[in-house]
């Protein structure tokens, strides 16, 4: 149910009971930024709140969360690490069943932004408007339309967006800003094309309807998607924080296109001086699963041309990272996530080219350490930010090109300033979906 203007009313008196929490106006007098976290699953947990923790000059205030078990354990989450970071007892974060409720703290001055997929740019476009900051966990949207909207509505707001692109940053992996400079200043020649490979998803078993858990707001959860029945592999463990069955549901997100795409795609776009842009021709196959609850794609190859002749192959099948291939050489990137395997994150067909300076007069990328710590200083100084809401849209709408394309399965022209298909109607309907009332952008 949605919470009454009443349940509003007290949770803003609330508030006001906790002189611990300082006014947002300045910052404080504690100087810090302080922060709203919306969504306090998986991925808030061993990524988004750890980062934003070692910031010394933010504080999450506030945690909100659909789940009532989850909202607890966030609060404890957060209550338990400042008791640690601080040296004496913490119980000040508040906790909101309504993310509404949070905007309307006028103590919170940025939300960091980590629920399932199909509710990113709905809830970044209420953040801004309600005059917050916002961190948003790849992918920017559920649609191309989405996408356009969010970023629309940021630029309109005055606000400021950074996507959760890590990539981008230094911390913690230097060698994509490294690989994107040496290309973007010709160490490979002419670029001619690029190859992203990403990791799949398995398809899934069939689901029986199962009776909706008693602390879940299952409405509101399934959001602006159709009305289905509740079970549990479809949203999020019960019992505890691994990987959420949401993510091979087509309901709620495009799969690994956009789930790793997104960074990918970010990333081959900064090589290529293609941010705020995208393909003009985009076609491809992928396989589907004909039965099971998961249904987002298996393997696929789909390809794209871009307007000064660049072509790009995504595929499941190829090496997972980013290959930039030129007219004198090529560079691949990938993570390093794991430093045992020997293998080298960043590789090139001449060793020489890695070991190229760039010169003072070339082009020198936006550098940042890391991705949130970029967003808070983003957010004090109104300055520039390594992935705005423009760029995220571009790179998301990217793949979801492509995810047209798998099921298509033809040739498409696209106009990347109109942003729509050139004479086809069929696929200018995928842009967009139909959200459920009430669960839309007003």
């Amino acid at each position: 149910m949605r919470s009454s203007r009443r349940t509003l009313l007290k949770s803003a008196l609330a508030l006001a009971a906790f002189p611990s929490i300082i006014p947002a106006h300045a910052f404080g007098a504690n100087n810090r930024v302080n922060i709203g976290a919306i969504g306090v699953g998986r991925i808030s947990r061993v990524h988004d709140l750890k980062e934003v923790f070692k910031i010394d000059d933010a504080q999450v205030i506030g945690v909100c969360d659909l789940d009532s078990k989850r909202l607890a354990l966030g609060k404890q989450f957060v209550d338990e690490t400042y008791t640690a970071k601080y040296g004496k007892t913490w119980n000040a974060t508040q906790t909101y069943s309504d993310h509404r409720a949070l905007l309307a703290n006028k103590d919170i001055d940025a939300v960091i932004i980590s629920t399932p997929d199909h509710q990113h740019a709905r809830l970044a476009s209420h953040a801004v408007r309600a005059g917050k900051d916002v961190y948003v966990q790849k992918p920017a949207a559920l649609t191309i339309a989405e996408g356009r909207f969010m970023a629309d509505e940021v630029k309109k707001s005055g606000r400021l967006l950074q996507i959760g692109s890590q990539q981008r940053s230094d911390k913690p992996w230097p060698q994509f800003r490294r690989a994107c400079e040496l290309v973007r200043n010709g160490r490979i020649g002419t670029l001619k094309h690029v190859e992203i490979g990403l990791p799949g998803d398995p398809s899934g078993p069939e689901a029986p309807q199962q009776p909706i858990p008693a602390n879940l707001n299952y409405d509101a959860w399934l959001g602006s998607t159709p009305e289905v029945y509740y079970t549990e592999i479809r949203v999020h463990p019960q019992a505890d924080f691994s990987r959420p069955g949401w993510l091979r549901c087509e309901q709620f997100g495009a799969g690994m296109i956009t789930g790793w795409g997104s960074h990918h795609v970010d990333i081959a776009h900064w090589g290529m001086d293609m941010e705020h842009s995208g393909p003009v021709e985009i076609w491809g196959t992928a396989e589907f699963p004909t039965s099971g609850l998961w249904n987002v794609h298996g393997k696929f190859l789909t390809h794209a041309r871009y307007a000064n002749g660049v072509t790009m192959d995504i595929s499941g099948e190829l090496p997972n990272g980013i290959k930039f291939i030129g007219s004198k050489g090529w560079i691949f990137v990938t993570r390093s996530d794991d430093p045992a395997s020997g293998k080298n994150p960043l590789q090139a067909s001449d060793p020489k080219i890695l070991e190229s300076v760039i010169g003072p007069n070339e082009i020198h990328l936006y550098s940042s350490v890391e991705q949130h710590a970029d967003w808070i200083q983003a957010v004090r100084s109104r300055g520039p930010m390594a992935t705005n809401a423009e760029i995220a849209h571009r790179a998301t709408s990217t793949c979801l090109l492509h995810w047209i394309a798998m099921h298509a399965k033809r040739h498409l022209s696209w106009d990347p300033a109109a942003e729509h298909f050139l004479a086809d109607d069929a696929a200018n309907a995928m842009l967009s979906r139909k959200m459920r009332a009430p669960y839309n952008f007003s």
